[in-house]
């Protein structure tokens, strides 16, 4: 407690201090000068009778007489108490505000120490706020660190978000958060050279660490690279839902499967048991590389069996979605993202004991092969 005291005491506002010290060395000089002209008292004297005056000690060992004198010795007394409120009030006021910033930051880095997994934004600007939305629409714990306070004001603390009103570029912050326990930082500040310095220095301690950038100009993208990380990524080109989708990279799983109608939610159900999120599902046209994707982003079941009964209540519905099963063979692509690669070997068991699963990770060339041999093979039988 005491260090903590020392430190905020030592950081009250330059000017603040300036200025006390500025009053009282006038006030003092006008009550030497005093003592020494009006109440004609020696240097030494003057010295002594001004300090016991402004602090309001008044040993009675000098009592001004003349009119002048009381004058004097009145304003030097007033004035002396008026400037000590000041001073004090400023400390106080200073400190007390300090102090509740400390514990507001300490309440935030004790938030952080209980986040299992999170993933770190740095810059919340047009691309971080867009980055920020892929994120908490998927349930995912975040930290935002931006000096600008103005631009975070409407973001509110919780148990899964934290708004880290700081300098990126501060070495003990950055090294400290991008841990293990960190899944992705993401750097959507628009200044190609912070960016590239703070890959520098999460590199200096967390050689594992998964580190995606956006890069301004397209002759840094090399220099990003060379200093660590490990993707950098033109918002102009993909956005910043592209930012997250390769901050997700390592704990993202694209896997083909084939299975009717009825086969979709007892999937879900697996999906959502495992705490992943389904992306999107690409439907894959016999022969034709480029797929029909349809965005999902859902995680909770309760989500599927709502889809369920729109299905059931609805039969046009449910009847255009089995005519797209039949035309696509009933081969399709799940892109999930989740926790960890573990998490995903344990999905992908379950997965295989209810369907027919084609192939992990398959690109739409290979998939689009495929889809043409099971065409093939259907017209021949």
């Amino acid at each position: 407690m005491r260090k903590i005291t020392l430190k905020l005491l030592t950081e009250l506002p330059q000017k603040y201090i300036t200025t006390g010290l500025i009053l009282v060395i006038i006030l003092y000089i006008y009550g030497i000068l005093g003592s020494y002209f009006i109440m004609d008292l020696n240097l030494l004297d003057s010295i002594y009778y001004a300090t016991i005056t402004m602090a309001t000690v008044g040993y009675g060992d000098y009592i001004p007489t003349t009119g002048v004198e009381k004058i004097f010795a009145t304003t030097l007394a007033l004035s002396g108490v008026a400037l000590l409120a000041y001073v004090f009030n400023v400390i106080l006021s200073t400190f007390q505000e300090r102090m509740i910033l400390y514990s507001k930051g300490a309440r935030k880095m004790k938030s952080i120490e209980r986040m299992e997994d999170y993933y770190i934004i740095c810059g919340y600007g047009r691309v971080g706020k867009v980055v920020f939305k892929e994120l908490t629409e998927r349930n995912q714990n975040v930290i935002i660190i931006d000096k600008d306070e103005k631009i975070t004001e409407k973001i509110e603390d919780s148990s899964s978000v934290v708004v880290l009103n700081k300098d990126a570029t501060d070495n003990d912050l950055i090294s400290k958060l991008a841990g293990e326990k960190c899944r992705s930082v993401i750097l959507c500040t628009g200044d190609d050279v912070i960016n590239i310095f703070i890959v520098l220095t999460i590199r200096e301690t967390n050689p594992n660490a998964w580190i995606v950038t956006r890069s301004s100009k397209s002759e840094n993208v090399s220099r990003l690279k060379k200093a660590g990380a490990n993707k950098v990524i033109s918002p102009e080109v993909i956005g910043g839902q592209g930012l997250y989708y390769e901050s997700a990279r390592p704990h993202l799983l694209s896997i083909t499967v084939k299975h009717d109608l009825e086969g979709i939610f007892p999937e879900f159900k697996l999906i959502s048991k495992h705490g992943c999120t389904l992306e999107n599902i690409q439907y894959h046209l016999p022969g034709i590389e480029t797929p029909f994707i349809r965005e999902i982003k859902k995680k909770d079941y309760v989500d599927g069996e709502n889809y369920k009964n729109y299905l059931n209540s609805n039969d046009d519905k449910r009847e255009a979605l089995e005519n797209l099963y039949k035309t696509v063979n009933h081969i399709h692509t799940h892109v999930i993202s989740g926790p960890d690669n573990s998490t995903f070997d344990e999905l992908i068991k379950d997965l295989e004991k209810i369907e027919t699963v084609i192939g992990i990770n398959l690109t739409h060339a290979q998939i689009a092969e495929i889809t043409k041999k099971e065409m093939e093979s259907k017209i021949t039988q």
